[in-house]
């Protein structure tokens, strides 16, 4: 496979704001190496953040425009990127896009963000809609970042990544296996939001309040818990399973401590479910939130939750899109069906040409 330089790109469900990495990748004698040579986060202004909060609720046009419109805003703060840390001979941008929709079982999913216009705009080709392909061949589309773990990071026996829904990766006689856990950022930081702060910083709250065990006992109940993999987790069912508990209830603190040993608990049973996982790569913006890990350690019976540098903490989903980016350009499998469920590997992705 040829060595390519990428920008990858990938905006969460917890609406953290753009993670923009440059990386470089070779693969010699069929060993894959790569190589981070910069890195960026860009939060997403309030406003922003509420048209990607509320897209859900938009017509086909105004998510046309809204697709049209994070496109734009993606390639000017790539642009922003090369310049300020003078980066060359760029060849592709590899975008996740932001998903908006994610319905497998009506072989749906939506990710945003017009790989035509990032092309057009910054002149570098862009590869995009990774899940889509994936999804069409009867797969959950999700999650992705296995190949990558696989690739990348097979030092652990785990990869635990915590977003706006903490997803787990790890291998079984040499196969990938790899689902979403539970919701956590995505309603933990909606909680905070509630009480005008934009997260729980360092799970301070959490801390400082009893989880309600009532609803603690609600949530751990929840079908979604017991069934098997291949499985995935999207906003809908957010608002469809877990918003309708929450519902006439102010005590938002008491709630932020409850959903953070919910899914401490949720993470903690899956680790233990798998008796050869004693090392567990911990990444994603929950790693920064330290009493979710020390609830997670606390229910976990034989694994260490590993942190590592911040650059592996913040950018391990962004470095992994780059990275589906080069196999998709190399006609090389980047989606797993042992972790999807699809009918087979895929090669997924569209790739828009600059000019």
């Amino acid at each position: 496979m040829k060595p390519l330089r990428i920008i990858g790109l990938m905006s969460g469900t917890s609406l953290d704001g753009l993670d923009i990495v440059c990386v470089d990748f070779a693969t010699n004698k069929g060993i894959l190496t790569h190589q981070v040579i910069a890195t960026s986060t860009v939060n997403y202004t309030n406003d922003f953040k509420l048209k990607l909060q509320q897209a859900i609720h938009l017509s086909g046009l105004e998510l046309s425009l809204l697709s049209n419109e994070f496109a734009t805003l993606s390639a000017h703060y790539v642009t922003t990127f090369i310049q300020e840390y003078n980066l060359t001979n760029v060849n592709y941008v590899s975008s996740h896009g932001h998903t908006i929709f994610h319905q497998p079982q009506h072989k749906l999913t939506l990710q945003i963000g017009n790989g035509a216009l990032i092309a057009a705009i910054t002149g570098i080709n862009c590869v995009c809609d990774f899940r889509t392909g994936d999804v069409a061949h009867g797969g959950q589309g999700a999650p992705l970042v296995p190949i990558g773990d696989k690739l990348l990071f097979n030092n652990y026996d785990a990869c635990l990544n915590i977003g706006g829904f903490a997803n787990v990766s790890y291998l079984i006689n040499n196969t990938s296996v790899a689902y979403d856990i539970a919701p956590a950022n995505i309603v933990l930081n909606y909680l905070a939001q509630q009480i005008h702060l934009p997260y729980d910083a360092n799970g301070a709250i959490a801390k400082a309040h009893t989880p309600n065990a009532n609803l603690l006992a609600q949530l751990n109940s929840l079908p979604y818990y017991t069934s098997t993999p291949p499985k995935s987790l999207g906003i809908e069912w957010v608002n469809e399973t877990i918003l309708p508990l929450l519902q006439h209830r102010t005590d938002y603190e008491v709630l932020i401590a409850t959903l953070t040993e919910h899914t401490a608990m949720q993470i903690a049973q899956s680790i233990n479910n798998q008796l050869h996982i004693n090392t567990v790569l911990t990444t994603g913006g929950g790693a920064f939130n330290s009493y979710l890990i020390q609830r997670i350690q606390a229910h976990s019976v034989r694994a260490n939750y590993i942190i590592t540098t911040a650059e592996t903490i913040g950018f391990k989903e962004a470095i992994i899109f780059a990275l589906l980016g080069y196999l998709r350009v190399n006609n090389m499998p980047n989606a797993l069906a042992s972790v999807t469920g699809a009918s087979y590997d895929t090669c997924t992705g569209a790739i828009y040409l600059a000019r």
